[in-house]
């Protein structure tokens, strides 16, 4: 594609020999001429000195033998010893430069962002190379492949110059040279480049040039603003910057006026400069797009937030393993469940990479479809462990799995060979749950086991990934026992009362150390809070038709118990309706539950695995209107399938009377 700087891949590229440190040539003659005439001119000179006259002292006649001149025919003229002595010279100050370009180009090298790469340009630049430099780069810069279209737009990303004054030996302020007006204001923040431009044809041409000449005198003014000038002399190189495919942007290399002018073999160090850079900076631009394609793939497999069911509350944190691996398999997640329950699942898949990134949300999905079905958390582990099979033979992963109910103040757990979760108790005491370790997700042909433990109010559970507690310097044991103290350190600071979740999960991550970091880590805290047993009415009904009936009967004793008599009306109407869908189809009990918390939640369960589904009924229809008017008086409702049927439930907001503050519940 055309743009103003010509086509993206042009038909002729500077060879590869002219992007290496170049070969530094000796310096011109001050006097004018080359090295041949300078040359000739010494020996012309010399034809009128002194047979066995010694230039350079004495010492060859202590020596007792006359110097021999290049050709062995006898002493050096004096000419062909100046033409010597400025060859050393120039082969001195070509060393400089090589050393220079050197350690220049390595420092530039040692950037991995835009930023650094930038900066190691203007510090290595200034003052060695010059007293001010500018950095143009195109906005937005092309990644990879990338075509722009539209025109070239070349923004200052940074400018780099000396202090107008320096410290003289007295320490007094003197001047320093003057940098001339192009800088007395700021330069030019944006630029866009004509097509056909002086700029365009500067930019196209690749290689720099001086900031007097035809080309350079026509295209500074637009880079840097018709109202900025360049010094005189050769005392300002523009150097494009060219990528692997296309010019990116253009340096303002410049030196003041009391420092010596560039010369001609300081245009190719401006042109290493400017190689280096603009690989550089295309190396940033695609490192930079590697990190934003791995962080949104790590962002979008975890949780964006986590949900804050009634009877628990939950923070949590992932930290990637480096910068450098920035994507792994680690996972958490918390998922709702019929009657107030909450499933916790914490996860690692085996390594850290976007495979394991893709695989780990895989299994995340699996699980959560499995936790809609209620299934018991022995049965998830065990389907998962299908699905990762299914996967690949290699795919294993760690993963701990628990249900907590808040009515019940009981939490289930299953474990697939991660390491056991911590319980935090109200009174400080930290213990490690034991939980059957079990096999890790993949091995195929295991079973898992499932326990039943007390989750007390103001109790914290602690689940992680091993990335927490194992490293180089410590194994999984030493780490966990670690946790464990950390834990009970923290719960003494807040005394008999809980430590509020987020700062108990900054603490828990303060215990890493140097060299603790070899694994991302995944952490999930829960603090339950349960709801009590006089905010819960729980009745069996038996599938009769005077069933409806003695469930509004029910329901209207309990609201009236909590002093929600306003609530009666809409409640009774809303129970009978699903009681009635309920008594149509089921076989065994009914269960029929209220729950106050912060709403008004009632459920009914049958063993009717088919969910109901909302529709418009007709005229003619004689039924199909219940879950209308549900739909229509609650405020939110639902089905879900569970193992033994279904659970049909409603939420009505409460009176403003009975609405329970947020700041009652622990923090």
């Amino acid at each position: 594609m055309a743009t103003a700087l010509g086509p993206e891949e042009p038909d002729h590229e500077p060879a590869e020999a002219d992007r290496a440190v170049p070969r530094i040539p000796a310096q011109p003659d001050p006097r004018g001429g080359s090295a041949a005439g300078r040359h000739a001119r010494g020996t012309h000179d010399g034809a009128a000195a002194r047979p066995g006259a010694d230039s350079g002292g004495s010492g060859g006649a202590r020596g007792g033998h006359a110097p021999v001149g290049p050709g062995g025919e006898g002493p050096p003229r004096a000419g062909e010893a100046a033409t010597a002595q400025q060859s050393m010279g120039a082969a001195a100050t070509g060393g400089e430069r090589l050393r220079f370009v050197g350690a220049a180009t390595r420092r530039i090298a040692r950037g991995i962002d835009l930023d650094e790469i930038v900066l190691g340009l203007c510090r290595a630049t200034v003052p060695t190379f010059a007293d001010a430099i500018l950095v143009y780069l195109r906005d937005p810069l092309p990644v990879g492949d990338e075509r722009p279209v539209g025109p070239v737009v070349l923004r200052l990303r940074r400018t780099d110059r000396l202090p107008e004054y320096v410290r003289g030996d007295e320490g007094e302020p003197e001047p320093s040279g003057e940098l001339g007006p192009e800088l007395a204001g700021s330069a030019a923040e944006r630029c866009e480049v004509r097509i056909g431009g002086p700029l365009a044809e500067v930019l196209r041409g690749v290689r720099p040039v001086f900031g007097d000449s035809a080309a350079a005198r026509a295209a500074l003014p637009e880079l840097l603003g018709e109202d900025r000038q360049v010094p005189a002399e050769h005392r300002t190189i523009l150097a494009p910057l060219r990528g692997r495919r296309r010019v990116i942007g253009a340096a303002v290399f410049i030196r003041r006026t009391d420092r010596p002018a560039f010369e001609g073999d300081d245009l190719l160090v401006a042109a290493q400069l400017a190689t280096h850079t603009a690989l550089g900076v295309d190396k940033a631009v695609l490192y930079g797009r590697e990190v934003y394609i791995a962080d949104e793939l790590q962002r979008t497999m975890l949780p964006d937030s986590l949900p804050q069911p009634t009877g628990v509350r939950l923070a949590s944190r992932y930290l990637p393993a480096a910068e450098t691996a920035r994507v792994g398999g680690d996972w958490y997640d918390a998922i709702p469940l019929p009657g107030n329950r909450v499933a916790l699942v914490v996860g690692d898949v085996m390594g850290h990479s976007m495979t394991s990134a893709a695989i780990m949300g895989q299994l995340r999905t699996t699980a959560q479809t499995l936790a809609g079905l209620d299934l018991p958390p022995q049965e998830v582990l065990h389907h998962l462990d299908e699905q990762a099979q299914r996967l690949g033979s290699d795919r294993m992963a760690t993963c701990m799995y628990a249900v907590y109910d808040p009515v019940a103040h009981r939490i289930v757990i299953a474990n697939a060979g991660h390491p056991p979760p911590i319980m935090l108790h109200r009174g400080g005491r930290a213990e490690v749950l034991r939980v059957p370790p079990g096999a890790p997700i993949g091995v195929g042909g295991v079973d898992f086991e499932a326990v039943e433990l007390d989750a007390p109010a103001g109790a914290t559970l602690l689940l992680y990934t091993d990335g927490l507690v194992e490293s180089r310097i410590r194994d999984v044991w030493t780490g966990i026992e670690q946790l464990r103290e950390r834990l009970i350190e923290t719960a003494r600071l807040t005394g008999p009362n809980p430590p509020p979740l987020e700062p108990l999960c900054d603490e828990v991550l303060g215990m890493l150390g140097p060299g603790d970091r070899d694994d991302d880590i995944a952490l999930l805290a829960a603090r339950f809070e349960g709801i009590a047993p006089s905010d819960v009415a729980y009745w069996f009904l038996d599938p009769r038709p005077q069933t409806a009936r003695q469930a509004r009967r029910l329901a209207k004793r309990a609201l009236t118990r909590w002093g929600l008599e306003e609530l009666n009306e809409g409640v009774e109407l809303l129970v009978s309706e699903i009681i009635t869908n309920a008594v149509r189809y089921a076989e065994r009990p009914i269960t029929l539950r209220l729950l106050r918390t912060d709403v008004l939640r009632c459920e009914v369960g049958d063993d009717v695995p088919q969910l109901p589904r909302l529709r418009q009924a007709r005229p003619s229809d004689e039924g199909g209107r219940g879950l209308y008017l549900v739909n229509r008086l609650a405020r939110r409702w639902g089905a879900t399938r569970l193992s033994t049927g279904k659970v049909v439930w409603f939420e009505l907001p409460l009176p403003a009377h009975a609405r329970r503050q947020p700041a009652a519940r622990t923090p």
